[in-house]
């Protein structure tokens, strides 16, 4: 089926479905006038790749300008520091091990098929399980048009496609653009057969958005728009290669804004931008390049340059402009913040452990919902942040002297951000309050997670 032929079953459907549907319960909080949502997730930008954040080499005119139009988040987390978990967390609410994604997937075609039967061996699923319920799932339930644009990396073969997970509609890779093969599919039909050519993805991708947002305009939908940059290859398109004062991967977030400006203008043009809420974000700390800011670590740590990444939200209805948030969160937030915006109930026969933003984004409420917040490297809690604390367990980290486990490691992230001093003789009270909190929590939480 090729876009044209999309039908947009799940914006015919009527609210009432949700009320017969297993594990849901309740009516529409809001069956009025609901806003459109539309996810931008990134892959491996840094926390400090953004002009909003602090960034000077690289031009980010239209992410900057969504944050002065709504709010920015300073200390807003990932679920993991790796993509699939990550990924996973955000779209179903819940920590990675309990969707059973705690690693990152391969392909299950091609030369790295084999590592799925090193996975399967540890427990490790092909994909996310189909009776996982993602946000796409249930808007789409609640009269929602859903789709999902670019980089998928939950699945690549049934029953863990997107549209086995709620999206209607689908364009964009399967996985990470560094694996084989690396085919770009729309709705199950190859459009370009492996190696795609990369330097179009972030245009290609543009033009399914602006396409899919004018044809529905006239009733609500989610978009869930997952670029693949900046994650290596690097790619550009010809008019931003070259171009930015920060090497192709400035090139590569300079034309991911551009992106994003063209999606705001086209909410513009066709009378929404009032009533979306747009959330831009990435799925974890940078790779080899790119700013993680003034924390410690990249990609692959626990450490928060591992897991700090932008949140800028915007929804003019709702969130006054030009606000900052220093309160902890993380993006399995989004799910229950996206639930609460459509008026959409929670699952009621799982664990779901993102909070409702709404009311820290729209300023109503001052203090982040979670008391405390859990970092997962696969299926190891790693380290938990409380207030401005963060306790991290003693573990392996990649650069440990003989590959021995550091810590326990106690930070005060208020007056030390980089995570460089350890505080865990000086304040052992605290380390103490962790200790039987993550006691309590590994007890109750390990009867949760997918074996």
């Amino acid at each position: 089926m090729d876009r044209r032929g999309f039908l947009r079953s799940g914006a015919a459907a009527g609210a009432g479905l949700l009320a017969s549907r297993a594990g849901f319960s309740g009516p529409l909080i809001n069956p009025g006038r609901r806003p459109n949502i539309i996810v931008v997730l990134c892959d491996d930008l840094g926390y400090g790749d953004i002009g909003c954040y602090g960034q000077e080499l690289i031009r980010t005119p239209n992410v900057d300008s969504l944050a002065r139009r709504g709010i920015r988040l300073t200390d807003f987390y990932s679920s993991a520091p790796v993509c699939s978990p990550s990924r996973a967390g955000l779209i179903t609410g819940r920590y990675p091990p309990r969707t059973g994604i705690s690693q990152v997937l391969f392909p299950t075609r091609g030369v790295e098929a084999a590592v799925n039967g090193v996975l399967l061996a540890r427990g490790v699923p092909l994909g996310l399980p189909r009776d996982e319920v993602t946000i796409a799932k249930v808007l789409s339930q609640a009269g929602y048009a859903t789709c999902q644009i670019g980089k998928w990396h939950l699945g690549d073969r049934r029953p863990h496609l997107p549209s086995d997970h709620g999206f209607q509609h689908y364009f964009g890779l399967p996985y990470s653009n560094d694996m084989i093969p690396l085919p770009l599919i729309r709705n199950g039909k190859v459009v370009e057969k492996s190696p795609v050519d990369q330097d179009y993805l972030t245009r290609n991708y543009t033009e399914e958005a602006l396409w899919f947002i004018k044809e529905n305009k006239d009733h609500p939908f989610f978009i869930y728009f997952c670029h693949t940059f900046p994650h290596v290859p690097l790619h550009a398109s010809p008019e931003f290669r070259g171009k930015s004062r920060a090497g192709l991967y400035g090139d590569c977030v300079e034309e991911i804004d551009w992106s994003v400006g063209k999606v705001l203008e086209a909410l513009d043009s066709c009378g929404l931008a009032e009533n979306t809420l747009v959330m831009f974000t990435s799925d974890n700390g940078p790779w080899w390049t790119g700013d993680p800011g003034d924390h410690r670590g990249r990609k692959n740590d626990t450490f928060d340059g591992g897991m700090a990444v932008p949140l800028v939200a915007s929804w003019p209805e709702q969130i006054p402009a030009g606000t900052v948030s220093n309160q902890p969160a993380m993006n399995i937030d989004i799910f229950a913040t996206s639930l609460a915006a459509a008026g959409a109930p929670l699952p009621s026969d799982r664990v779901i452990d993102g909070q409702d933003l709404l009311p820290l984004l729209s300023g109503k409420d001052k203090k982040s919902p979670h008391e405390f917040i859990y970092f997962y490297k696969g299926k190891d809690l790693q380290a938990v942040r409380m207030d401005n604390w963060k306790y991290q367990l003693r573990h392996y980290v990649h650069y440990s002297p003989m590959g021995r486990p550091q810590g326990p490691w106690l930070f005060d992230l208020a007056r030390d951000g980089s995570e460089s001093y350890n505080l865990i003789d000086l304040r052992p009270e605290v380390a103490a309050e962790f200790e039987k909190q993550i006691a309590g929590w590994e007890k109750s939480f390990g009867r949760g997670i997918r074996r």
